[in-house]
């Protein structure tokens, strides 16, 4: 309906506008608002109100509010204002992902819920110290100094800190560039690597973070009861050498309530875990200051503990009091405790060992100070083997003339045999911690800001520490006090614990707190770990443990980390878990170094860090550097840990959910492909290296649906998901018009292509004409190097029908193009006749009829069909034609040959054909052929002359049409259509009579009286120029169809027919019952004219077999001889 306007100049006031122009706008104002709620962008999602956008809650009085921004109403409603879009990123949360979630009801909107949203110190920095300042600092340390030295101890620790360190400056450089959500290292990795690598390195993170807390927890209970409270031990050793599974017992039974209490704390909410973790931390930072004032105190008061020897033996004071053989007093001299343990008797005559006759017994002072000098004696690594005594060098000693059994003898022996490597695998651990707090990002105010600074300040403290520990250690207390693990040389005393001040007690108390706080904050952070890989969606099995609380706890990925920590507790060996927890840490941190060398070196647009110390070749060296920790601490778990996260990626890339996060890897991807399309755009392929490159050609029908999927069988049948596949279609069309049909037929071509397994590529293309689109999918498909060579389509099986008259012509321009572009053709005749991917062919031929030389392609193709388990039962023939002159058993053997030297398995036939007259059948045939193709050229003529005179007089009659305004034009058109169906009855009645005279032509007459069927042509013209144009042209055209019954038939095409019937002959009595017919498909002629012949020769010679494929060679060879 057509609406009035008045055009208002742009500077009137709204005062100046007449009341017309208001009562207008008043009126159009309703249908305004109603066109604004119907306006929407179809997603159920209402728009965003702005004043800039129209909708049916603006006043009248505020319709022209805005109009600054007219320009821009049309993008209003897909794109959002500048003022609308920054209002939502300054109040951008990201708590849908954190601890403390907005769970949502399936009708109703999220509710704000008030959480604790902490900042860099508490969220950050404790929790590193805390996680990293944990079990091996207190327990194991000493050990190690005693054990490597000094000076190895510092590259272990200096080694370990700066892996740690350069994955803190690659995890600073992804953390602030951009928005790092719940999931802490798992966003970081998988954000940047993609979601198989993502969901591979944050499943083992996680694992290794809960078995950590396992380890923390043991860590708990061996300090509880070894050195705080042995009684309360649940089991007791009742024989000597029950000790070790006494201790183990003990361990599972308090590490399971531990751990159901600690399980409790945590659920109860992260507000308490970061309060509890306040006074475990300060217990810890209360150990540390005790340990260098008990390092400044020994220099000028050591404290008292004296370790007693046996010649350079250490022996354990657990069993005895006084170091020495026997005592004096009045009554005379009286043997010890330690003389019976090495003595089958009290009595100063008794029987002892050789040994402690030979040696005297001594006692040195077990910390000496660090004014001492024992530094330059630790300086030095000292390893041993499994179960060797403990001994301190540069103390005479007499050895016994033989060694006798020392299993019940008082001395101190090392448990475990000793090495480098090892001494890495235990104390990389204890530097673990580093990801504590990127771990709660959902619960800090700015993770871009906490998390570098928060973990670069606890790395330089704790490396502070360690390495100055490792110093003080060596100067302060004697190797063998230092070699002795479990203090038993000190009377069972924690070894640091003896140098502390004020009291041991101090450091046992601490180190008891700081593993229980690592353990809540172990138990803490993997939940929410798990938690955010579950709602990512890309592992199926585990998306039940995205769920949690209505505040957000995750407590099914609690009860699920509580129970795998229960499989570490039940385990009960500390020194067990401890390297499969090295493992899984340094893969999660080889990979967020991975991530950041990545992404620095693609220089995406997107990657702009604001943390700019940075650098790949750090990044580089600590990738190096944590791979080169997994095989030195131990080559056979970093295997297996591998092995463990490369079966987890298969399956996420196998069955999890497609995810496009902008990752790196998908970067990496296109940068390499880049580099080889580069590399391959050199030159074409070498013959040994020339495998089908195929562009497929697709016909789909109204619903945007394929015609023929068994063309995309016979793709993936040919292929084997080798080398390149193309999936083309045309649409016809403007691609305006035709987007979202475009969009839905790529959608149910994909689809299709997933059935059928075809790896490919699907390319759709819009084109006004059909035979232009075909023309441009030749042209352009693929890019640089990765372009097809082999153009693969159906035969147009209704190329004879009425309706579909023309498709012939559009088959044979394409058989012409892909010569032109030098590409061989494969055309699949009878295509719905070929096998699914599900079937299998038991038994059969695949007959290859070799006319001419195409470079091998008919050699090449049945052998890579027979790769594929459809056709792999299936033998191979080939046959060949001998003319008259030529010896058809010297082709025989030297085709056999050709076939060995080529590695084929065939059988060879040569099929003789003689010279012979042409039959009256052959020549009948081509004579009807050629009668209906010059029916279809004369009624196409007629046709485009009729529509040429139409429009000349349509141009003539425009101008007096116009000034005949009191005529109306529908009648003129309706006089018109009626002349035009006037015209064609007469035509029609003149052709049945011809075809009364010539009944042999029957079929070709009557297609082409339908393809004469004139087309509707709705023109303004006078009804007298049109009745003069009908019988101008009458006479010429009924003329021009009686002489087509007069012609003679084409001496070259009887030739062609009478050699495509002779051999069709011979191809159906050799290979009628072949599962498949490979034949030479002949050129098209080089004249024009004959095109519509060709097709009719194709047909006869094909004539009768099932399944058909027409090879036609690109012209160069693609199989050869030579190695």
């Amino acid at each position: 309906m057509p609406t009035s306007f008045t055009v208002v100049p742009v500077e009137a006031r709204e005062e100046e506008r007449g009341p017309a122009e208001w009562d207008g706008q008043r009126q159009r104002q309703p249908q305004e608002d109603g066109d604004e709620r119907d306006r929407g962008s179809g997603d159920g999602i209402a728009r965003e109100s702005s004043p800039f956008i129209r909708s049916a809650e603006v006043d009248r009085g505020n319709m022209y509010e805005g109009k600054n921004m007219a320009l821009f109403e049309e993008e209003m409603d897909s794109n959002p204002m500048v003022s609308s879009l920054l209002n939502k990123l300054a109040n951008y949360t990201n708590l849908t992902q954190g601890v403390v979630e907005h769970e949502a009801d399936e009708d109703s909107k999220r509710k704000e819920v008030k959480v604790p949203r902490m900042g860099t110190f508490i969220g950050v920095y404790l929790p590193c110290l805390q996680n990293i300042l944990g079990v091996i600092l207190f327990l194991r340390l000493t050990w190690i100094v005693g054990t490597a030295g000094v000076l190895e101890t510092f590259i272990i620790v200096f080694m370990c800190c700066t892996c740690t360190m350069l994955t803190a400056i690659s995890m600073s450089a992804i953390a602030t560039n951009g928005v790092v959500p719940a999931g802490g290292s798992y966003y970081m990795i998988s954000r940047s690597l993609g979601p198989e690598f993502g969901g591979a390195v944050g499943l083992c993170f996680y694992l290794g973070t809960t078995f950590a807390g396992a380890m923390y927890i043991l860590g708990t209970i061996e300090i509880l009861l070894t050195y705080i409270s042995p009684s309360a031990a649940v089991f007791k050793a009742e024989e000597v050498g029950e000790e070790t599974e006494a201790m183990l017992n003990n361990m599972r039974v308090y590490g399971t309530c531990i751990i159901i209490l600690m399980a409790i704390v945590v659920f109860v909410g992260v507000k308490y875990v970061n309060k509890l973790a306040l006074v475990f931390l300060a217990c810890v930072i209360l150990s540390i200051i005790a340990i260098y004032a008990g390092v400044i105190k020994t220099a000028f008061d050591p404290p008292d503990f004296r370790i007693c020897l046996l010649g350079n033996r250490t022996l354990s004071k657990r069993s005895f009091d006084v170091c020495a053989k026997f005592t004096e007093s009045n009554n005379g001299t009286k043997t010890t405790n330690l003389w019976r343990l090495f003595c089958d008797s009290s009595s100063l005559n008794a029987t002892c060992d050789e040994y402690f006759i030979l040696n005297n017994v001594t006692e040195v002072q077990g910390i000496p100070g660090i004014m001492s000098g024992v530094l330059t004696d630790n300086l030095w690594s000292i390893y041993s083997e499994k179960g060797s005594i403990v001994e301190k060098k540069d103390q005479p000693s007499v050895a016994g003339s033989e060694e006798t059994k020392m299993g019940g003898l008082p001395y101190v022996f090392t448990d475990i045999m000793t090495y480098f490597t090892m001494l890495v695998g235990i104390y990389f651990p204890s530097v673990t911690g580093i990801m504590a707090g990127s771990n709660r990002s959902g619960d800090l105010k700015d993770a871009q800001k906490s998390i570098p600074t928060g973990t670069i300040l606890a790395i330089s403290t704790t490396s502070f520490i360690y390495l100055s520990c490792i110093v003080l250690f060596g100067a302060c207390i004697e190797g063998v006090v230092l070699r002795d693990k479990f203090g038993e040389a000190v009377n069972g005393n924690l070894v640091v614990g003896t140098l502390a001040w004020p009291s041991p007690w101090v450091i046992v108390i601490g180190s008891f707190f700081s593993t229980c706080g690592a353990g809540l904050q172990s138990l803490t952070g993997a939940p929410r770990l798990l938690q955010a890989i579950a709602r990512d969606g890309i592992v199926p099995f585990i998306q039940v443990f995205g769920h949690g609380k209505a505040n957000g706890e995750p407590t099914w990925a609690l009860l699920l980390t509580a129970g795998i920590c229960e499989i570490g507790i039940l385990i009960a060996s500390l020194d067990s878990v401890a390297p499969i927890l090295s493992m899984f840490f340094l893969m999660c941190y080889m990979f967020v170094n991975l991530a950041c060398a990545v992404q620095t070196l693609l220089r995406t647009p997107n990657w702009r860090p604001r943390f700019k110390y940075y650098h790949w070749t750090l990044s580089f060296l600590g990738m190096s550097l944590c791979l080169a920790l997994m095989f030195i601490c131990s080559w056979y778990y970093a295997l297996i840990a591998m092995l463990i996260a490369g079966c987890i990626y298969k399956y996420i890339e196998y069955r999890g959910a497609e995810k496009e996060w902008g990752d790196g890897i998908r970067g990496l991807s296109l940068n390499a492909a880049r580099y080889a399309l580069l590399r391959v755009e050199d030159g074409p392929p070498h013959t040994k290296n020339w495998r089908p490159q195929l562009l497929v050609l697709l016909n789909l029908d109204a619903e945007q649906l394929v015609k023929h999927p068994r063309l995309l069988s016979f793709t993936s049948q040919l292929k084997a998901g080798k080398g390149l596949t193309i999936v083309g279609s045309v649409l016809q069309g403007l691609y305006l018009d035709k987007c979202t049909e475009t969009q839905k037929a790529e959608e149910n071509v994909k689809a299709l292509m997933g059935v059928e397994k075809t790896k490919g590529f699907c390319q759709m293309v819009v084109s006004p004409n059909f035979r232009d689109g075909i023309s441009y999918l030749i042209q352009s498909a693929g890019l640089g190097g990765m372009k097809h060579n082999t153009v693969l389509m159906a035969w147009p099986q209704s190329w004879k029908q009425t309706e579909n008259n023309f498709s012939w012509k559009n088959f044979v321009d394409t058989v012409r193009e892909t010569t032109a572009a030098q590409q061989a053709l494969l055309v699949a005749k009878n295509i719905d006749l070929f096998p699914t991917n599900q079937e299998r062919f038991t038994e059969g031929n695949i007959d290859v009829w070799w006319i001419v030389h195409d470079g091998g392609m008919l050699m090449l193709l049945p052998f890579l069909l027979r790769q594929h388990k459809v056709w792999r039962r299936c033998k191979m023939r080939i046959f060949t034609v001998a003319q008259m002159d030529d010896n058809s058993i010297q082709m025989k053997k030297d085709l056999q040959m050709f076939l060995y030297h080529l590695r084929l398995n065939a059988e060879v036939e040569v099929v003789e054909m003689f010279e012979n007259d042409i039959s009256a059948f052959t020549y009948e045939k081509t004579l009807m052929m050629e009668q209906r193709s010059q029916m279809l050229k004369q009624m196409q003529l007629s046709k485009n002359e009729r529509e040429r005179e139409i429009q000349s007089i349509t141009d003539e009659s425009r101008g007096s049409i116009r000034r005949k305004s009191y005529s109306s034009p529908q009648s003129i058109g309706q006089d018109v259509q009626a002349l035009l169906i006037d015209d064609y009855r007469e035509e029609e009645a003149q052709l049945i009579h011809d075809r009364n005279t010539a009944s042999h032509s029957a079929p070709a007459i009557k297609a082409s009286v339908a393809a004469a069927v004139p087309e509707k042509v709705q023109m303004t013209w006078t009804k007298e120029k049109f009745v003069a144009e009908k019988h101008k042209n009458k006479d010429s055209n009924v003329s021009g169809f009686k002489d087509i019954f007069n012609m003679k038939p084409n001496q070259s095409n009887v030739r062609r027919m009478h050699t495509a019937v002779k051999l069709n002959g011979v191809v159906l009595n050799k290979s009628q019952h072949a599962q498949l017919v490979l034949l030479n498909m002949p050129g098209p002629p080089k004249n024009r004219k004959g095109d519509e012949n060709y097709m009719e020769f194709l047909e006869v010679l094909t004539e009768g077999l099932d399944r058909v494929l027409l090879v036609r060679g690109s012209g160069r060879e693609v199989i050869t001889i030579y190695s």
